[in-house]
């Protein structure tokens, strides 16, 4: 019997939930753990958040530091090693990590030969050596309230300019668009203002994210300089409105691709998301400012 795309999913992120417990002395590079999950870099880290609960790096830490309680209450190993072992490099930097993960130290943890007390966390999911992962089901809250709408849109022919750095630093980028597309009657009615993010922040360096400013132009427009012209490609798209900050827009990425998709019965498409601003930051309030956020789907 076919999987669903739920089942699918849940299985994909499975195995990489099991490879991390049994690597956890190695580097664990995002693409080795998308390759294993079958999605591109991008998406994988956008749906292991959403249905894990928490980020890859996050949950590799979690688990790393749970091993070291562990070691601490059942080894002599020193406290030095356990830290080493856990990935920090200064004993300081692990136990303010460990404090505020079990509440107390590491070296009273130990002293009280503590029964293990693991953090709460929304997937259950723990260090066990002597129980690995078998199954593994996903968060789901709010999956059902959100309110996607699926749309085929043809191609889009936009003007851009690209901006290489923190994302909050692209208002350079729309700066340049604009006095380039003011001039040439491009901006006012009928013109989409459209953002592509080709990096997750969460995982890329802030000094390398690619952030496209864009602008609807017709055929014959033309590229000078530093504005581009390229194409959106067409197709069916998943579509959810963001209304706030920019900067809660992570977490609407992460309920779209990791809760709403996997029961969906659609499968991500392999062609970047990009938001359509509805309204602009010159004359809106953070609080509503409104984002349309698109996924490409099959």
């Amino acid at each position: 019997m076919k999987r669903t795309t739920k089942e699918d999913y849940q299985a994909r992120i499975l195995r990489v939930l099991v490879h991390i417990q049994n690597s956890l002395d190695d580097a664990l590079s995002l693409e080795e753990l998308a390759s294993i999950s079958c999605f591109s870099p991008y998406h994988f880290h956008r749906v292991f958040t959403g249905m894990v609960g928490e980020s890859v790096m996050q949950h590799v830490r979690r688990l790393r530091l749970e091993r070291a309680a562990m070691r601490l209450v059942h080894t002599d190993q020193a406290i030095t090693h356990v830290a080493f072992d856990a990935g920090y490099e200064a004993l300081e930097a692990f136990s303010r990590a460990f404090r505020s993960a079990f509440g107390v130290p590491p070296s009273e943890y130990r002293a009280g030969r503590r029964q293990m007390l693991m953090p709460l966390v929304e997937s259950g999911i723990h260090f066990s050596p002597e129980s690995p992962i078998t199954q593994f089901k996903p968060l789901t809250l709010g999956a059902n309230t959100m309110d996607v709408r699926i749309e085929k849109l043809e191609p889009k022919r936009v003007a851009f300019v690209r901006n290489v750095g923190p994302y909050q630093d692209a208002e350079n980028a729309w700066q340049k668009l604009m006095g380039w597309a003011g001039p040439r009657g491009l901006v006012g009615l009928g013109v989409t203002c459209i953002g592509i993010g080709h990096d997750d922040p969460e995982v890329t360096p802030p000094d390398k994210t690619r952030y496209d400013a864009c602008i609807s132009v017709d055929e014959n427009i033309e590229g000078e300089g530093e504005v581009g012209v390229q194409e959106i490609s067409g197709g069916n798209y998943a579509i959810v409105r963001h209304k706030g900050p920019y900067e809660k827009l992570a977490q609407t990425y992460c309920a779209l691709l990791g809760k709403w998709l996997p029961g969906s019965g659609h499968e991500i498409r392999d062609a970047p998301p990009f938001e359509v601003y509805v309204n602009s930051p010159q004359d809106t309030v953070p609080e509503e400012l409104i984002t349309d956020v698109h996924i490409a789907i099959s």
